[in-house]
């Protein structure tokens, strides 16, 4: 079930990732004239993959991850309206929080939490519904406190080039971000008082007798597991679309 799962999510997200890439194809380019799109009905079905996955390796990294800093990026504080469009896109405009919530939501329903849902695929989409409604009171909730106390709401890519220097980025920018200097690390108090909350008022809404400040310390531990997780897969993301894209493209032209 979970190597299902996890093949779905993938797929979900490379196929979200090209459509946005779709979006972005520049509008003005010249038309082709009806004597040349002839021949282009007749390619094979391997050119028109080629071509497809061509876009989904050239498409931006923000499509995939969400908004983040370059590593050759300037670090420059948000203005409001841009803190506003940050938390648009990272709650609703990107595939990666979709992902993450039908993986743990698969998660759940493997561990049959909570069991008054049961199985099936009913069961699943209610706890789909309660993962992501959780993430969005503890993203409204960080966000709030973010900008309330100039904190950083985006991911930096490591400004570093080996595997262990980026993974060690990766775990520790779960736990601090720059403040409104954009040099000095503070603990993200608000990232966790996010989680904390969304713990709290989810608990209101599972089946059940439920600890009100169990389930926000539950919500807390989480965010330390999945946050660390997507922040490694955030930083990896790009390689590792490329790297399969690259793979795929080579033995479509080339066999295998």
């Amino acid at each position: 079930m979970f190597k299902l799962l996890l093949r779905s999510c993938f797929l979900i997200l490379l196929v979200t990732a090209f459509c946005a890439s779709q979006e972005t194809t520049p509008p003005d380019a010249p038309q082709q004239t009806s004597s040349q799109n002839a021949p282009q009905e007749n390619k094979p079905e391997v050119q028109k993959i080629v071509g497809a996955l061509a876009q989904v390796k050239n498409l931006p990294a923000e499509w995939i991850i969400g908004p983040y800093i370059p590593s050759s990026g300037p670090l420059i504080p948000l203005t409001t309206s841009q803190r506003a469009d940050v938390y648009l896109r990272q709650t609703f405009l990107t595939p990666g929080p979709y992902v993450v919530r039908l993986f743990s939501a698969g998660v759940d329903q493997a561990r049959n939490s909570p069991s008054q849902w049961g199985g099936g695929m009913g069961a699943y989409g209610e706890r789909v519904a309660n993962r992501y409604g959780r993430f969005l009171i503890a993203n409204t909730v960080s966000a709030v406190g973010n900008a309330a106390v100039g904190y950083e709401p985006r991911y930096d890519l490591c400004r570093c080039h080996t595997f262990w220097l980026r993974t060690r980025h990766a775990i520790m920018r779960n736990f601090l971000t720059y403040n409104n200097t954009e040099t000095e690390l503070r603990p993200a108090f608000p990232l966790y008082g996010g989680a904390f909350a969304s713990g709290l008022v989810s608990s209101q809404w599972l089946p059940g007798k439920q600890g009100v400040l169990k389930d926000g310390a539950y919500a807390m531990l989480s965010q330390a597991g999945y946050g660390t997780a997507y922040n490694w897969v955030s930083e990896f993301a790009v390689d590792i679309v490329r790297k399969i894209t690259k793979k795929n493209l080579s033995k479509q032209q080339y066999g295998p």
